[in-house]
Protein backbone atom coordinates (compact mmCIF):
# COMPACT_ATOMS: atom_id res chain seq x y z
CA UNK A 1 0.00 0.00 0.00
CA UNK A 2 1.07 3.89 -0.63
CA UNK A 3 -0.05 6.00 1.62
CA UNK A 4 -0.16 9.82 2.27
CA UNK A 5 -1.10 11.52 5.11
CA UNK A 6 -1.60 14.83 5.40
CA UNK A 7 -0.11 16.84 8.53
CA UNK A 8 0.43 20.88 9.78
CA UNK A 9 2.44 22.57 11.82
CA UNK A 10 0.67 24.46 14.40
CA UNK A 11 1.22 26.58 17.43
CA UNK A 12 1.54 24.27 20.43
CA UNK A 13 -1.72 25.04 22.67
CA UNK A 14 -0.11 25.46 25.47
CA UNK A 15 2.06 28.65 23.90
CA UNK A 16 1.46 31.74 24.09
CA UNK A 17 0.17 33.04 20.79
CA UNK A 18 0.57 36.41 19.36
CA UNK A 19 -0.20 38.37 16.27
CA UNK A 20 1.53 40.62 14.21
CA UNK A 21 -0.48 42.59 11.67
CA UNK A 22 -3.73 40.76 11.63
CA UNK A 23 -1.92 37.14 10.87
CA UNK A 24 -0.62 34.53 14.00
CA UNK A 25 2.82 34.61 14.29
CA UNK A 26 4.25 31.15 13.14
CA UNK A 27 7.56 29.58 14.02
CA UNK A 28 7.38 30.22 17.94
CA UNK A 29 7.13 26.83 19.77
CA UNK A 30 5.06 25.36 17.13
CA UNK A 31 4.80 21.79 16.85
CA UNK A 32 3.07 18.63 14.60
CA UNK A 33 -1.03 18.90 15.12
CA UNK A 34 -1.76 16.64 17.50
CA UNK A 35 -5.06 15.31 15.79
CA UNK A 36 -2.89 14.52 13.15
CA UNK A 37 -0.59 12.09 15.56
CA UNK A 38 -3.88 9.84 15.02
CA UNK A 39 -3.25 10.22 10.95
CA UNK A 40 0.19 8.99 11.01
CA UNK A 41 -0.24 6.13 13.81
CA UNK A 42 -2.83 4.90 11.16
CA UNK A 43 -0.91 5.34 8.37
CA UNK A 44 2.27 3.80 9.78
CA UNK A 45 0.23 0.72 10.97
CA UNK A 46 -1.24 -0.28 7.94
CA UNK A 47 2.18 -0.51 6.33
CA UNK A 48 3.64 -2.13 9.06
CA UNK A 49 0.39 -4.65 8.59
CA UNK A 50 0.26 -4.80 4.96
CA UNK A 51 3.47 -3.02 3.84
CA UNK A 52 4.35 -0.38 1.32
CA UNK A 53 5.18 2.97 1.81
CA UNK A 54 3.84 6.14 3.96
CA UNK A 55 4.68 9.38 2.71
CA UNK A 56 3.86 12.45 5.65
CA UNK A 57 2.72 15.78 3.27
CA UNK A 58 2.38 19.35 4.33
CA UNK A 59 2.36 22.75 2.91
CA UNK A 60 3.38 25.84 4.93
CA UNK A 61 6.72 27.85 5.59
CA UNK A 62 10.18 26.25 5.63
CA UNK A 63 10.51 25.45 9.86
CA UNK A 64 7.13 23.14 8.98
CA UNK A 65 10.09 20.23 8.63
CA UNK A 66 9.79 19.97 12.30
CA UNK A 67 6.13 18.68 11.95
CA UNK A 68 7.50 16.30 9.51
CA UNK A 69 10.50 15.34 11.48
CA UNK A 70 7.64 13.90 13.78
CA UNK A 71 5.91 12.15 11.92
CA UNK A 72 9.61 10.48 10.21
CA UNK A 73 10.58 9.47 14.12
CA UNK A 74 6.42 7.94 14.09
CA UNK A 75 7.88 5.79 11.51
CA UNK A 76 6.68 7.30 8.09
CA UNK A 77 8.64 6.75 4.96
CA UNK A 78 9.20 9.89 3.40
CA UNK A 79 8.26 13.47 3.91
CA UNK A 80 7.17 16.08 1.31
CA UNK A 81 7.05 20.00 1.87
CA UNK A 82 5.33 22.01 -0.52
CA UNK A 83 6.74 25.58 0.73
CA UNK A 84 6.68 28.62 -1.14
CA UNK A 85 6.06 32.59 0.15
CA UNK A 86 3.77 33.07 -2.19
CA UNK A 87 1.79 30.44 -0.24
CA UNK A 88 1.56 33.02 2.89
CA UNK A 89 -2.11 33.46 4.45
CA UNK A 90 -3.57 30.59 2.20
CA UNK A 91 -7.32 29.99 2.84
CA UNK A 92 -8.62 25.41 3.10
CA UNK A 93 -9.24 26.36 -0.54
CA UNK A 94 -5.95 26.75 -1.76
CA UNK A 95 -4.38 24.59 0.47
CA UNK A 96 -6.12 21.69 -0.77
CA UNK A 97 -5.60 22.56 -4.36
CA UNK A 98 -1.92 22.68 -3.36
CA UNK A 99 -2.05 19.16 -1.48
CA UNK A 100 -3.78 17.80 -4.15
CA UNK A 101 -1.15 18.28 -6.51
CA UNK A 102 1.36 17.37 -4.49
CA UNK A 103 -0.48 14.08 -4.00
CA UNK A 104 -0.80 13.86 -7.86
CA UNK A 105 2.41 14.39 -8.61
CA UNK A 106 3.37 11.70 -5.74
CA UNK A 107 0.79 9.40 -7.79
CA UNK A 108 2.92 9.97 -11.24
CA UNK A 109 5.68 8.14 -9.63
CA UNK A 110 3.75 5.45 -8.48
CA UNK A 111 0.14 4.94 -7.56
CA UNK A 112 -1.70 6.15 -4.06
CA UNK A 113 -3.77 3.98 -2.60
CA UNK A 114 -4.47 6.35 0.52
CA UNK A 115 -4.64 9.69 1.67
CA UNK A 116 -5.62 10.07 5.38
CA UNK A 117 -5.85 13.33 7.28
CA UNK A 118 -7.01 14.15 10.90
CA UNK A 119 -10.18 15.36 11.71
CA UNK A 120 -9.04 19.45 12.35
CA UNK A 121 -6.54 21.23 12.71
CA UNK A 122 -5.48 23.03 16.21
CA UNK A 123 -5.23 26.34 14.81
CA UNK A 124 -8.41 26.93 12.57
CA UNK A 125 -10.47 23.97 13.49
CA UNK A 126 -12.21 24.58 10.83
CA UNK A 127 -12.80 20.13 9.56
CA UNK A 128 -12.71 21.35 6.15
CA UNK A 129 -9.96 20.49 4.57
CA UNK A 130 -10.91 16.45 3.99
CA UNK A 131 -13.58 17.32 2.49
CA UNK A 132 -11.74 20.24 0.09
CA UNK A 133 -9.24 17.95 -0.70
CA UNK A 134 -11.52 15.05 -1.60
CA UNK A 135 -12.70 16.95 -4.10
CA UNK A 136 -9.96 18.68 -5.52
CA UNK A 137 -9.07 15.04 -6.15
CA UNK A 138 -12.09 13.52 -7.27
CA UNK A 139 -12.05 11.02 -4.79
CA UNK A 140 -14.32 9.42 -2.26
CA UNK A 141 -14.55 10.63 1.54
CA UNK A 142 -14.83 8.55 4.21
CA UNK A 143 -15.16 11.21 7.12
CA UNK A 144 -14.74 11.18 10.54
CA UNK A 145 -13.77 7.46 10.86
CA UNK A 146 -12.88 6.16 14.79
CA UNK A 147 -12.44 2.39 13.06
CA UNK A 148 -11.01 2.05 9.83
CA UNK A 149 -10.34 -1.34 8.01
CA UNK A 150 -8.12 -2.29 4.80
CA UNK A 151 -8.38 -4.56 2.44
CA UNK A 152 -5.44 -4.89 0.48
CA UNK A 153 -6.56 -7.43 -2.41
CA UNK A 154 -10.20 -6.28 -2.92
CA UNK A 155 -9.24 -2.23 -2.62
CA UNK A 156 -11.94 -1.97 -0.38
CA UNK A 157 -11.77 1.05 2.84
CA UNK A 158 -14.30 0.40 5.16
CA UNK A 159 -14.73 3.10 8.42
CA UNK A 160 -16.91 3.44 11.07
CA UNK A 161 -18.38 6.35 12.37
CA UNK A 162 -20.99 7.66 14.60
CA UNK A 163 -23.15 10.74 13.22
CA UNK A 164 -26.03 12.29 13.83
CA UNK A 165 -26.93 9.65 16.72
CA UNK A 166 -26.12 6.94 14.22
CA UNK A 167 -23.25 4.32 13.90
CA UNK A 168 -22.38 3.99 10.22
CA UNK A 169 -20.57 1.82 8.49
CA UNK A 170 -19.31 3.38 4.93
CA UNK A 171 -17.47 1.47 2.30
CA UNK A 172 -15.36 2.91 -0.75
CA UNK A 173 -13.31 1.55 -3.84
CA UNK A 174 -9.42 2.61 -3.12
CA UNK A 175 -7.90 5.15 -3.81
CA UNK A 176 -9.85 7.13 -1.28
CA UNK A 177 -9.66 10.06 0.98
CA UNK A 178 -9.89 9.27 4.98
CA UNK A 179 -10.51 11.41 7.87
CA UNK A 180 -10.22 10.15 11.29
CA UNK A 181 -10.75 11.03 14.72
CA UNK A 182 -8.66 10.80 17.78
CA UNK A 183 -10.86 7.71 18.76
CA UNK A 184 -9.43 5.38 15.97
CA UNK A 185 -5.93 5.29 17.91
CA UNK A 186 -3.10 6.02 20.85
CA UNK A 187 -0.31 7.47 18.85
CA UNK A 188 3.31 6.18 19.38
CA UNK A 189 5.56 7.53 21.19
CA UNK A 190 8.84 7.36 19.35
CA UNK A 191 11.89 5.50 20.83
CA UNK A 192 15.73 7.44 20.58
CA UNK A 193 16.13 4.54 17.54
CA UNK A 194 13.35 5.25 15.79
CA UNK A 195 14.35 9.63 16.13
CA UNK A 196 17.57 8.54 15.10
CA UNK A 197 16.87 6.97 12.04
CA UNK A 198 14.61 9.62 11.20
CA UNK A 199 17.60 11.69 10.02
CA UNK A 200 18.40 9.32 6.97
CA UNK A 201 15.19 9.65 5.64
CA UNK A 202 13.88 11.17 2.29
CA UNK A 203 12.67 15.16 3.33
CA UNK A 204 11.67 16.20 -0.40
CA UNK A 205 11.36 20.16 -0.31
CA UNK A 206 9.28 21.47 -3.56
CA UNK A 207 7.90 24.50 -4.39
CA UNK A 208 4.84 26.32 -6.51
CA UNK A 209 7.33 25.66 -9.74
CA UNK A 210 7.51 22.05 -9.10
CA UNK A 211 4.21 21.53 -8.99
CA UNK A 212 3.61 23.40 -11.96
CA UNK A 213 3.53 20.83 -14.54
CA UNK A 214 0.53 18.32 -12.66
CA UNK A 215 -3.06 19.09 -13.31
CA UNK A 216 -4.20 22.40 -12.12
CA UNK A 217 -0.50 23.21 -10.85
CA UNK A 218 0.37 26.38 -13.30
CA UNK A 219 -3.01 28.26 -11.79
CA UNK A 220 -2.00 27.48 -8.29
CA UNK A 221 -0.06 30.86 -8.37
CA UNK A 222 -2.51 32.94 -9.67
CA UNK A 223 -4.93 32.44 -6.66
CA UNK A 224 -2.87 33.82 -4.04
CA UNK A 225 -3.42 35.45 -1.81
CA UNK A 226 -7.06 34.13 -1.88
CA UNK A 227 -7.99 35.60 1.23
CA UNK A 228 -7.04 38.93 2.72
CA UNK A 229 -6.95 40.19 6.55
CA UNK A 230 -8.93 43.28 6.64
CA UNK A 231 -8.45 44.08 9.89
CA UNK A 232 -7.64 42.58 12.93
CA UNK A 233 -7.73 43.71 16.48
CA UNK A 234 -7.59 42.04 19.94
CA UNK A 235 -10.51 41.98 22.28
CA UNK A 236 -9.12 43.05 26.11
CA UNK A 237 -11.02 42.15 28.97
CA UNK A 238 -13.35 44.43 30.49
CA UNK A 239 -12.01 44.86 34.08
CA UNK A 240 -10.45 42.20 36.62
CA UNK A 241 -13.55 40.68 36.57
CA UNK A 242 -15.45 39.65 39.76
CA UNK A 243 -14.27 37.10 42.40
CA UNK A 244 -17.13 35.24 44.87
CA UNK A 245 -15.60 33.39 47.20
CA UNK A 246 -17.24 30.02 48.42
CA UNK A 247 -18.47 30.60 52.24
CA UNK A 248 -20.78 27.90 51.75
CA UNK A 249 -23.35 29.71 49.07
CA UNK A 250 -21.17 30.56 46.58
CA UNK A 251 -22.83 28.79 43.91
CA UNK A 252 -26.62 30.49 44.73
CA UNK A 253 -24.49 33.55 44.62
CA UNK A 254 -22.49 32.51 40.88
CA UNK A 255 -26.60 32.30 39.66
CA UNK A 256 -27.58 35.38 40.70
CA UNK A 257 -24.70 37.28 39.35
CA UNK A 258 -25.09 35.15 36.08
CA UNK A 259 -28.96 36.14 36.01
CA UNK A 260 -28.75 39.64 37.50
CA UNK A 261 -25.82 40.79 35.16
CA UNK A 262 -24.37 38.46 32.50
CA UNK A 263 -28.32 37.82 32.04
Amino acid sequence: MRIVVCVKHVPDAQSERRFEDGRMVRGEDDVLNELDENAVEAAVSLVEEHGGEAIALTMGPEDAEDALMRALQMGADRAVLVTDDRLAGSDVVTTAAVLAAAITRLGEEAPVDLVITGMASLDAMTSMLPAALATRLRLPLLGLAHALDVDPQSGVVEVSRSADGYEDRLRAAAPVVVSITDQLNEPRYPAFAAMKAARSKPLDQWGLDDLASTPGGADLAERIPATRVVEAHENARDGAGTIIADAGDAGVRLAQYLLEVVK
